[in-house]
């Protein structure tokens, strides 16, 4: 069986960073292991969250992977907490990410034209290093603008400016590039991915729900790793992780008193358990 590590961070109620990875990336076939960057009561949208950050507990636990000679198929990033986190991860990649190991990096730091609360330029520099080392990265169009350093543009924008951003990020180091939240119209919102080696561009939309949640990004991104190491192509994966995050989204609405926090991803796993 194969194996990815997630480094992430870890909400004990809210269905996002890492208790949306762990059953999702199982549910595809794959060993879920994890490297947990904090403890978080809830996630951030609740009020009054404890935080407890475990950034000092890293080096003790990859050092012990590698007394045991664990290996991994793929590491999986996603929300990093700090600039120490980033340059353990650095680290991570050089002790663990020789030969055929993927490494995925998802930039959780902006949306809607802000960095999170607490990151700053310097970060989202930082940011763009860890990138380089990726050999895929899934940044949304935010993160896309602060990762390159340009100003963000929130629509008006047509196919020229994506494909000139995408190979832009591509330029950053990553062979490969996800980029999310793309929209030229009211209706319609999708993803475009690009391979360098073919240099090939492949757009995929599908409707705009209507409603917006917590951790969808994180399921999109563990969707698109399991699928990676499950040996699907990048267009496929994309799509395969698209297409969740909808049905998630549209299980969720159908139920009169949905859970505001995240989306009912769980109602839908049997879509990863059967694919080929």
């Amino acid at each position: 069986m194969k194996r990815i590590i997630t480094v992430q961070d870890i909400s004990c109620v809210g269905k996002c960073s890492l208790t949306v990875a762990l059953p999702v990336i199982s549910a595809m076939g794959v060993e879920a292991c994890v490297l947990p960057t904090a403890v978080l009561s809830t996630h951030t949208a609740f009020k009054g969250f404890t935080f407890r950050d475990l950034t000092g507990d890293l080096p003790a636990i990859t050092r012990h992977w590698q007394e045991e000679k664990i290996n991994f198929d793929a590491i999986y990033t996603g929300y990093l907490g700090s600039l120490e986190q980033i340059n353990l991860m650095h680290q991570l990649i050089k002790d663990f990410g020789a030969g055929s190991t993927r490494v995925i990096v998802d930039p959780c730091m902006a949306d809607n034209g802000s960095l999170y609360s607490g990151f700053t330029p310097e970060f989202a520099k930082a940011m763009a290093g860890l990138c380089a080392k990726a050999d895929v990265i899934v940044p949304n169009l935010t993160e896309a603008s602060f990762l390159l350093g340009q100003p963000y543009v929130a629509s008006g924008y047509n196919k020229d400016y994506i494909e000139e951003l995408i190979k832009k990020l591509a330029g950053l180091g990553a062979r490969r590039v996800v980029l999310k939240g793309i929209s030229f119209d009211e209706k319609k919102i999708g993803i475009a991915s690009y391979d360098s080696d073919s240099q090939k561009i492949n757009w995929y939309f599908h409707e705009k729900m209507p409603q917006n949640f917590h951790g969808t990004g994180d399921i999109f991104a563990s969707v698109l790793t399991g699928a990676l190491v499950r040996d699907f192509s990048l267009d496929k994966a994309c799509r395969l992780a698209a297409d969740f995050v909808v049905e998630s989204i549209r299980a969720t609405l159908s139920h009169k008193d949905y859970n505001w926090y995240g989306v009912d991803f769980e109602s839908v796993l049997h879509m990863l358990t059967v694919v080929e």
